[in-house]
């Protein structure tokens, strides 16, 4: 047997220890934690027996709200590969304490809140003060309101939501137009950004995060009908894939307009499910109503019940040249809007879903605003 030399043994030895200590690493890496969770009505549906996707729904990952969650953990045992990056395994320094607490104080005590307050005639009241009014957080007064003010120039993210079902053909060129008109009035290039999303049986990006008001118009004109309609997934999809994701540099609006008859029949995830997310994404939520029937159908009721509650309304066109009204409605509202910062009395990191209630001191004035907000996980 030949003998290895103990000077050729010290080198193995320390090698080996290394190849231990990037493994280790390596298999202690964990997904991104902003990684939203899948919906459990669409785990259920992506893993119920005999279940075929049709080809119409073999679309990239990113289109599917129901196949996302699926694809994100798939990617975790790649990461050892980055094992090569061992030299870079010296731990900085830790921030100073005071830095920690102050981070976390931040994140967990604070509540932003965006609203409206209209009188019995549905006016826009805009000149209100912060003693005005008296918030409630899970049904206890607010500790502290620590920023109040009007929000008539924040930036705004706003994402367009269109039903390109074959239900909505015989209006959709009509409400493509009312659409553009809206985007052009409210768009102020270099401070507000929106994106397009048409939805059949899939929700489709025709055009991305932009300021500029011409290539919004060419995604919405880049909509055509045809197909199912899967407007829960669609909604989901643009809160958790788009608003979330998207960057936020300070205080912030979010909007959905969603343009639909209501009618869902092809979602992997359940009205509640997208509402939920809705949420989460901080996204208040103006639905018009592309049923022009004369009569409220159940569809207009599931429009109802997601503009509620994400503290958002519910437009419902008597004829289809209504619909560019209706945008105009939302355009004014969203330039009439309060912002509001408060620390919660009794607040608590569990993930719970807690309760806000913001109404007036002045008796006849109406506030509208979400309906709640999920804490974050300790």
């Amino acid at each position: 047997m030949k003998t290895i030399p103990m000077t050729s043994r010290i080198p193995l030895f320390f090698a080996g220890l290394l190849a231990i200590a990037t493994t280790a690493i390596g298999a202690g890496q964990t997904t991104d934690p902003n990684t939203l969770p899948s919906a459990p009505s669409a785990s259920v549906q992506k893993n119920a027996p005999g279940k075929q996707a049709s080809p119409g729904e073999n679309k990239p990952p990113a289109q599917d709200p129901a196949q996302l969650p699926a694809t994100q953990p798939a990617a975790v045992p790649a990461q050892p590969a980055a094992a090569p990056q061992a030299p870079q395994l010296e731990t900085p320094p830790d921030p100073p304490a005071d830095d920690v607490v102050a981070t976390i104080v931040s994140r967990v005590n604070e509540v932003r809140v965006i609203f409206t307050v209209t009188d019995k005639h549905g006016r826009y009241i805009k000149d209100l003060k912060k003693n005005d009014f008296r918030v409630v957080d899970d049904r206890k007064p607010a500790a502290q309101i620590r920023s109040f003010r009007s929000e008539t120039d924040l930036p705004l993210q706003v994402g367009l939501l269109v039903d390109a079902s074959n239900s909505v053909r015989d209006r959709f060129k009509f409400e493509q137009e009312a659409a553009i008109e809206f985007l052009n009035a409210m768009i102020r290039p270099r401070y507000d950004k929106a994106f397009v999303v048409g939805f059949d049986a899939t929700p489709e990006v025709t055009q991305d995060f932009t300021d500029s008001t011409e290539d919004l118009s060419k995604g919405v004109r880049a909509l055509r009908a045809g197909g199912g309609t899967a407007m829960y997934d669609a909604l989901y999809f643009a809160c958790r894939d788009k608003l979330i994701k998207q960057e936020q540099v300070g205080p912030m609006r979010r909007a959905i307009i969603l343009l639909s008859d209501g009618d869902d029949n092809l979602s992997h995830v359940t009205r509640e499910e997208a509402i939920e997310m809705a949420e989460r994404a901080e996204v208040i939520v103006y639905t018009i109503s592309t049923n022009i029937s004369g009569m409220k159908g159940k569809g207009d009721k599931v429009l109802e019940r997601i503009a509620d509650a994400t503290g958002g309304r519910a437009f419902f066109p008597f004829q289809i040249r209504d619909v560019s009204d209706a945008f105009t409605s939302i355009q004014d509202e969203l330039r009439s809007q309060y912002a509001l910062a408060y620390k919660p009395a009794d607040f608590a990191a569990d993930g719970r879903y807690r309760t806000i209630e913001i109404s007036a001191q002045e008796k006849g004035l109406k506030v509208r605003t979400r309906r709640g907000y999920y804490a974050p996980k300790p």
